[in-house]
């Protein structure tokens, strides 16, 4: 397995045994705790031993059958914080003992139109972390090196996990609202708490939407800056420059629209969606625009780093046991919890 680290969890990695929450056919919308051996890091890969891995909706969304996971009995997770302690024959970027963060894009083919324009988010041979690859819901994970992220030294693990996708997405998604100065986010959680955080450190106003009846997110979303907080299915306040749906209700579309001026960008940051309604075009009209965000690429990831080394961001994790992935799942779909669900393994 090339070099081991001399840790207690490597010695247990040595021996060849991992626990793993794992996505098996048949299982309905629950995962199953195995045991299973620890993969081994071939080519460009990097074995890490993992210490933290986010919770995200595109996980509930593999689960609840909205996504198809493409390889049986998948390990979900793409929000990983780990320490490298083996290195495949080729993964040259990182050293044994390194803290490296793992997101989302797992690999792109580096050859196509998007990915030599800069674009490999859209590359049609990506792979993705939790989707292609298992992930980090496990003692273990197997990375592609050239993949992996540096994260700042000011976050502690658990508080780094979060910005490896709620950050990363929310940053390429912010990043596409230009010079918004009335920004609204719509659905007020993981990704869109670090989003609010960037865009108050950057002089902009933040008007947050949540579910109708949410004052308990209402509050969270004013204290980390907002100012001001509502439900969604009412208007705003002041005409907005922009907004983000982290929101996964399609519903919430032609509410954006109508909440935005004249010009404005109205962003879907999210992999899933529910059906979007028929709307009039009145509420596209006057030089809106309406767009995705499909993944992200390195580049983004570097510059949010560069960020978050820059701005504390207050990620706010809400942390689980390994163990307790579904109750995680769950709490998560119920809204149970402002910030992020955090997984973290027990010792080996």
């Amino acid at each position: 397995m090339g070099n081991m680290a001399g840790t207690a969890g490597d010695r247990a990695a040595a021996r060849g045994r991992m626990r793993a929450m794992v996505l098996e056919p048949g299982a309905g919308a629950r995962l199953c705790a195995r045991e299973r051996l620890v993969p081994r890091p071939h080519g460009h890969d990097v074995l890490l031993r993992v210490s933290a891995c986010g919770v995200c909706r595109t996980d509930l969304h593999l689960l609840d059958g909205e996504l198809a996971p493409r390889r049986a009995a998948l390990v979900p997770g793409h929000e990983i914080v780990g320490v490298v302690c083996a290195l495949g024959s080729r993964a040259a970027q990182w050293r044994v003992g390194q803290r490296v963060g793992v997101p989302w894009l797992a690999h792109s083919c580096g050859a196509c139109a998007f990915c030599r324009s800069g674009r490999e988010n859209l590359c049609d041979r990506a792979r993705f972390t939790g989707l292609d690859r298992d992930g980090g819901y496990a003692d273990y994970v197997v990375a592609d090196a050239r993949y992996c992220l540096p994260l700042p030294a000011r976050y502690d693990d658990v508080h780094a996990a979060p910005l490896l996708c709620a950050g990363l997405i929310g940053y390429r998604a912010y990043a596409m609202t230009g010079a918004a100065r009335r920004l609204g986010l719509y659905g007020f959680g993981a990704a869109a708490h670090i989003v609010a955080q960037l865009a108050v450190a950057q002089g902009r106003e933040v008007y947050a939407f949540t579910r109708p009846g949410d004052a308990r997110s209402q509050r969270f979303a004013r204290a980390l800056g907002a100012v001001w907080a509502g439900a969604s299915d009412g208007p705003a306040p002041v005409p907005l420059d922009a907004a983000i749906l982290f929101a996964a209700d399609g519903a919430l579309v032609p509410s954006a629209l109508a909440a935005c001026a004249k010009g404005a960008t109205v962003v879907c940051a999210g992999i899933h969606m529910s059906e979007l309604p028929a709307m009039p075009y009145a509420l596209l009209w006057g030089e809106r625009c309406l767009r995705s965000v499909a993944n992200l690429t390195r580049a983004d990831g570097a510059a949010f780093m560069r960020l978050a080394e820059r701005i504390d961001l207050r990620t706010a994790p809400v942390v689980y046991p390994l163990a307790r992935a579904n109750d995680a799942l769950a709490d998560l779909r119920a809204g149970a919890f402002d910030g992020a669900a955090v997984l973290v393994p027990p010792p080996c």
